[in-house]
C-alpha cells in the first residue's frame, strides 16, 4: 500500500489576510477545507497541518488533522518558500516516529474549494506514470499569454511580444481559437513523489503531470476583496466539492413559501426597553417592501417567531404577512404548516439567524442564514446573506428569489 500524506502549510503571520488561515470562510475556518479533501480523500493515509502557531494548531486539531510538530519560527517567515517547510516535516517524522511517506500532497489553505475526487485523482495520476515526479491542479487560463506584451524601461518605446508559436505568424493577431490551450498552475494540490523533494530538491521535480481543473473552482485568497467574493461564489454555485460539512443545496426551482425568524432576521436582535418593560425594537422598511414584491409575484410569507411578544404582531400586521408566535418546536410547526397548505418542502425557503432555526432548516427545502447568524447556523445554511439580519437580509433575499423567478419567466 502507497504510503500518501497530506500536509497542509499554514504559518501564522499572514499579514494580508490577519489570521486567515482560521478566519471562516462559508461557514468554517479556511483550515478546515484544506483538511476536509485530505481526511475525505481515499488515498491518504495522514493528514498533517505544519504550523508555527499554537491557535491554528488547535483549530487544525479540532477539525481532525495531526500537529505532531510545532514549525520553527525560521521556517515561517514571509519569505519563506514551500521546499524548507516540507523538507523540515519529512525531517521530523523520520527522526521522532520513523515514518517516511511515498507520497507527499500539498493542499494549500488559499485554494479551500476542490472537486470531490481531485485528491485521488492526482494520486493516481502519479502512480500511474512511473516517470512523474509530481502532479500539479491546472486550469485553462483566462488569458492568453500569446497575446501579451513586454514593455521596455519607462514605457517608453516599442513593445515585444511575450512568446512566439512556430507556424503562426504574428500570433498577437491570430484568433483566439487557433492558439494552443494554455493551463494556469492554482494551488488546488500538488501530489509529489517523496524522493523528489528528498534527493532532488525541489516540491516538483523534473517531471510534471497535469491534472486539469473546472476553473469553476478556482478560488486563490489574497486579501478580503477576494475573500468576500469568493465566499460568496462558493456559496451559490451548487458545485459538487469538498466541504467540512454537508453539500450546500442551490436555490429551488420553484419557491412558493418564504418562511422567517423575526429576532435577528427581520431585526437587528437588540431590543430596547422603558421603565415600564415596554420592548420596541428596529426594523429594515426596504425587507417590508421586498416582502411585499414576493406576495406580488405569487410567493406566500409567514413569521415563525419563539417570542410571545406584542412587537411580533404589530410588525407582521405593518408588512401585511401572517405570523406564528410563541413557537418552540418550528420544525413541528412548519410540517403542519406545508400539509395545510399542500405545499412540498422542496418549494419552501427558510430564513433564520440562531440555533432555534435549526429543526426549520431541516424541513425547508432551501436554508438562508443572516451574515451575523451563529456559527453553527451558517454551517448548516445552504446560502448565507451578505447583509446582517435588520439591516436588509431579508430585502436581499426577496431581490434573489424575484430574480430567479425573473430569469425562469424569460427562459419560457
Amino acid at each position: 500500500m502507497t504510503e500518501t500524506l497530506a500536509l497542509i502549510p499554514a504559518r501564522g503571520g499572514s499579514k494580508g489576510i490577519p489570521r486567515k488561515n482560521i478566519r471562516n470562510f462559508a461557514g468554517y475556518p479556511l483550515i478546515a477545507w484544506s483538511i476536509a479533501a485530505g481526511l475525505q480523500a481515499k488515498t491518504v493515509t495522514r493528514v498533517i497541518v505544519s504550523t508555527d502557531d499554537n491557535e491554528i494548531a488547535a483549530v487544525a486539531h479540532e477539525y481532525g488533522a495531526e500537529t505532531p510538530f510545532m514549525r520553527p519560527k525560521v521556517f515561517a517567515q514571509d519569505d519563506t518558500t514551500d521546499l524548507p517547510v516540507f523538507e523540515h516535516a519529512l525531517a521530523w517524522l523520520k527522526e521522532n516516529e520513523g515514518y517516511m511517506p511515498d507520497v507527499v500532497i500539498q493542499l494549500r489553505p488559499t485554494s479551500p474549494i476542490r472537486p470531490s475526487g481531485l485528491v485521488d485523482n492526482a494520486i493516481h495520476v502519479l502512480l500511474e506514470n512511473k516517470d512523474a515526479d509530481c502532479v500539479r491542479g491546472v486550469v485553462l487560463a483566462g488569458q492568453n499569454p500569446h497575446k501579451m506584451w513586454r514593455l521596455p524601461e519607462g514605457e517608453k518605446g516599442p513593445m515585444k511580444n511575450l512568446l512566439d508559436i512556430e507556424g503562426i505568424a504574428e500570433p498577437y493577431n491570430a484568433p483566439r481559437q487557433i492558439l494552443p490551450p494554455v493551463y494556469w498552475q492554482t494551488g488546488h494540490i500538488d501530489a509529489i513523489r517523496t524522493s523528489s523533494i528528498l534527493e532532488k530538491k525541489s516540491l516538483t521535480g523534473d517531471v510534471i503531470y497535469p491534472v486539469v481543473i473546472d476553473s469553476r473552482y478556482t478560488v486563490d485568497i489574497d486579501n478580503l476583496s477576494d475573500w468576500a467574493f469568493y465566499e460568496h461564489r462558493v456559496i451559490t454555485s451548487g458545485l459538487d466539492y469538498v466541504s467540512p460539512g454537508r453539500q450546500r443545496r442551490p436555490m429551488p426551482e420553484t419557491i412558493k413559501l418564504l418562511v422567517l425568524d423575526f429576532d435577528g432576521v427581520l431585526t437587528d436582535n437588540r431590543v430596547w426597553v422603558n421603565q415600564d418593560g415596554v420592548e420596541t425594537v428596529a426594523a429594515n422598511r426596504s425587507d417590508s417592501y421586498g416582502l411585499g414584491l414576493l406576495r406580488k409575484a405569487g410567493v406566500e410569507s409567514i413569521v415563525i417567531s419563539k417570542e410571545a411578544n406584542p412587537v411580533v404582531a404589530a410588525r407582521c400586521k405593518k408588512m401585511n404577512i401572517p405570523y406564528l408566535q410563541n413557537i418552540d418546536d418550528k420544525e413541528k410547526a412548519l410540517r403542519e404548516l406545508l400539509v395545510e397548505k399542500g405545499l412540498d418542502s422542496s418549494q419552501v425557503a427558510f430564513i433564520g439567524n440562531d440555533v432555534n432555526d435549526l429543526p426549520g432548516f431541516r424541513v425547508a427545502g432551501w436554508s438562508v442564514a443572516v451574515a451575523d447568524a451563529l456559527p453553527e447556523v451558517i454551517r448548516e445554511a445552504d446560502y448565507v446573506l451578505s447583509n446582517r439580519g435588520g439591516h436588509g437580509a431579508v430585502r436581499e433575499l426577496c431581490d434573489l428569489i424575484l430574480k430567479s423567478i425573473q430569469e425562469k419567466n424569460n427562459d419560457s
